[in-house]
């Protein structure tokens, strides 16, 4: 699996692998999302990590501004100089509203000896219930929450009692022994698109590589 893969993880490895499944927009990808994956793959069981963007969020009815060939350019622009980290276009290939649960269907069928993994932030957690067949994506994947230093305790505590309606008390605590302390980080794709419309600088906040390709492409203007 190579910083270039599309829809498939690449050429099967000789053994099994722990696998990270982080989607979003990614519009555009910032350091933010570099270094969360960064501390996931360093802080779990996980040797690869697959950036997966998405086609259509349902719960974000406003989808990506940049398009999605834009959005892969850049994805493997950022991460061309890391070998555990990798594209899939799994999602942009289905071309309809981008459920976990299917991309995670996908992935097993493609990759059945594999585990994976799904990063997910702790406050992400309390909108578990909306999500399309939440239970069918616990059967599929672990989950490797991310704890951000913004989430208070109270969030904490409810989003652990959610997930009570859909595992046992041995298996979340067996989520809670996993999660991962990020940093944080002052980046948003917001942001950066605002700052790209006021003909502000960019640099520090995601890859050159990037920060050129938004030049020439022309992205974000308006």
């Amino acid at each position: 699996m190579s910083g270039k893969g599309s829809g498939s993880l690449g050429k099967k490895a000789s053994r099994t692998l722990n696998i990270g499944v982080f989607g979003g927009s990614f519009d555009p990808v910032h350091y933010g999302h570099l270094l969360l994956a960064q501390q996931c793959l360093e802080s779990s069981s996980l040797e690869r990590v697959l950036f997966v963007p998405v086609a259509h969020s349902p719960l974000r009815p406003r989808g990506p501004i940049a398009d999605a060939k834009s959005r892969v350019e850049m994805l493997q622009l950022a991460i061309a100089d890391h070998p555990q980290f990798a594209v899939s276009t799994i999602e942009l290939d289905r071309g309809e509203v981008s459920y976990t649960v299917d991309t995670l269907r996908a992935l097993r069928e493609s990759s059945p000896a594999d585990t994976f993994f799904l990063l997910m932030g702790l406050d992400s957690l309390l909108d578990f219930p909306r999500w399309h067949e939440p239970r069918e994506i616990l059967s599929l994947a672990q989950l490797l929450v991310v704890n951000r230093p913004a989430t208070s305790g109270a969030t904490a505590a409810d989003a652990w009692q959610i997930l009570r309606g859909y595992v046992t008390d041995e298996q979340i605590d067996t989520i809670r022994s996993s999660i991962v302390d990020s940093q944080q980080f002052e980046f948003s794709s917001t942001d950066i698109r605002q700052r790209v419309a006021r003909g502000r600088s960019l640099r520090f906040r995601t890859p050159r590589a990037v920060e050129k390709y938004i030049e020439t492409q022309g992205l974000y203007r308006e």
